[in-house]
């Protein structure tokens, strides 16, 4: 059964940062690519930035040059470190793991962001 825990979440100010951790357990499966999505009531989930096995990024451009995701390998976490956090940054933040072709997600971290 694969499991994907994340921490991190929490209130913080404008401008402030916080970081996320994701760590997968229990695939057979060496992980394809892990990321970060997010959703806001009302809205569809989006892409906040993936980090495939290889070490390639990508980001949402909302997020770029604020946001930085990593990953340890032989940890099989994933980080996204949040800096100069915005408003329209608060949202529900949830990990996901690609093994072959298999997805997973975790069970969602919140971040909401003061003004």
């Amino acid at each position: 059964q694969v499991q994907l825990v994340e921490s991190g979440g929490g209130l913080v100010q404008a401008g402030g940062s916080l970081r996320l951790s994701c760590a997968a357990s229990g695939s057979r499966f060496s992980v394809t690519s892990m990321g970060w999505y997010r959703q806001v009531p009302g809205k569809q989930r989006e892409l906040v930035a993936t980090i495939t096995g290889g070490g390639r990024t990508n980001y949402a451009d909302s997020v770029k040059g604020r946001f930085t995701i990593s990953r340890d390998i032989a940890k099989n976490t994933v980080y996204l470190q949040m800096n100069s956090l915005e408003p329209e940054d608060t949202a529900a933040y949830y990990c996901n793991a690609n093994f072959g072709s298999f997805v997973y997600w975790g069970q969602e971290t919140q971040v909401t962001v003061s003004s």
